[in-house]
């Protein structure tokens, strides 16, 4: 977890929502590593003690907190419980999201035959669960401005205090067959710029990360095969990163480390950093 750099977070307290996955739980440990205090906060109590006590066996101090971040009653009560046990909040990661198949198209375009008959297991653009995408918009936008709400006011009234929101690189440029996903992160990145205007006078710092294609548990399947080589939509995506290859949850470290710290990145805010490999910068040509 060496980026050849490091930031002294030494009595900060930071909370990561979706702290139990690959991604956030790394983010996670990376704060401790750095000296915070870290609350991980997922839906699943199990997963966010096991990424505790893994922070908590390395040295570091670190505690597991269950809520959901569409429920505003948990999110309090998780504030009251982390303030109780590690102090008030300085640095929130909002790393919950994710989408859903119901949000989902099963196809990248939309041909005349298609509009003749429906198919059995065919989802087009006109078969869209209006419920499903919802869902997807609910838990990644209202998954981003609900905590923000419930773990930032003790920040801005101490002016001070960093927010980092986790948008995607379909935020940029909207991806094939996920209209829900690309549209709810969109509405990350826009938030985080709004929300960094409104915070300013605050002392409150927001930006978000925007990684591009990185292994997890929620897209492995869709881009490997049980024998570990490349689905065809994952080809499609190494074709289009001029690196030609994943990411790792560590190139996540380091634009992280930078954003949180108050010596580096004092004069930073509503910025969306793209980490996907020149992903956004290549045009297919």
């Amino acid at each position: 977890m060496s980026k050849g750099f490091s930031v002294d977070l030494r009595g900060r307290v930071a909370l990561v929502t979706g702290g139990g996955g690959v991604l956030c739980g790394h983010m996670a440990k990376a704060l401790a590593k750095a000296g915070a205090a870290v609350a991980i906060a997922d839906l699943r109590q199990e997963r966010a003690d096991d990424v505790a006590a893994e922070i908590v066996a390395a040295g570091g101090k670190a505690i597991g907190v269950a809520c959901n971040v569409l429920d505003r009653e948990q999110l309090e009560s998780a504030n009251v419980a982390v303030e109780e046990k590690l102090g008030p909040i300085d640095i929130l990661i909002n790393g919950a999201g994710g989408n859903h198949p119901k949000g989902t198209t099963s196809k990248e375009y939309l041909f005349p035959e298609d509009l003749e008959s429906a198919v059995e297991g065919v989802t087009t653009f006109y078969d869209l669960d209006p419920d499903g995408v919802q869902f997807v918009f609910n838990l990644n936008f209202l998954g981003t401005l609900l905590p923000t709400q419930a773990f930032t006011k003790n920040m801005a009234k101490s002016g001070s205090g960093v927010v980092i929101n986790i948008s995607s690189m379909n935020a940029f440029t909207p991806l094939t067959k996920i209209p829900a996903y690309s549209g709810a992160k969109a509405a990350v990145s826009n938030f985080t710029q709004w929300l960094a205007v409104h915070m300013s006078k605050v002392g409150v710092r927001v930006n978000a990360i925007a990684p591009g294609f990185f292994l997890t548990d929620q897209n492995r399947a869709l881009l490997t095969k049980d024998d570990g080589t490349l689905t065809a939509r994952g080809e499609t995506i190494l074709g289009q990163t001029p690196m030609g290859k994943f990411g790792s949850a560590e190139d996540l470290v380091g634009v992280l480390l930078w954003l949180v710290s108050d010596e580096a990145a004092s004069f930073v805010t509503g910025t969306v950093i793209p980490v996907d490999g020149g992903f956004s910068a290549f045009s297919g040509v």
